[in-house]
């Protein structure tokens, strides 16, 4: 496996698994739209994207992605990272792309200066769940529909 930040250039990579992440949280199928987020979130430098990519007979195939977005905080005078988008293609779960690309993010923002990552994921989504406590993620909010996690780097 083979973890890579990607610029515009490449937002084809995860157009498909961005799809099919809004389709998880019951959104309509729409690539058109999928790809045309990403293309601007990366050109307009609003995000930064890490794509999983796997061998698969010999050809490198996106398995899955994460997007961050940043967060100013004045008080602390930093700026830390929302990790907004995990997804990891249902094909190749249970192999540990997750857990590289949460610790690819955290690496990241460590080496950006930013003091912690936050998270939010849905309230019924265990699996996240369990992989964000086991990873050191801790819940500091508990909402409607979503929880909120955080780790200090």
């Amino acid at each position: 496996m083979q973890i890579k930040r990607i610029t515009a250039a490449d937002h084809h990579l995860v157009t498909s698994l961005f799809n099919s992440y809004r389709v998880f949280y019951k959104q309509a199928p729409d690539m058109e739209l999928a790809e045309n987020y990403i293309k601007a979130r990366l050109q307009n430098n609003e995000s930064v994207i890490f794509v999983a990519l796997v061998d698969v007979n010999g050809a490198a195939i996106p398995a899955g992605f994460t997007q961050l977005y940043p967060r100013l905080s004045s008080v602390r005078a930093t700026k830390n990272w929302l990790l907004n988008d995990l997804y990891v293609d249902a094909n190749f779960r249970k192999q540990g792309i997750g857990e590289a690309l949460i610790k690819t993010t955290m690496d990241f923002a460590l080496n950006d200066g930013a003091t912690c990552v936050k998270l939010e994921t849905a309230i019924d989504n265990y699996t996240a769940q369990s992989l964000y406590e086991a990873m050191g993620f801790v819940k500091t909010e508990v909402g409607e529909s979503f929880l909120t996690y955080q780790i200090q780097l």
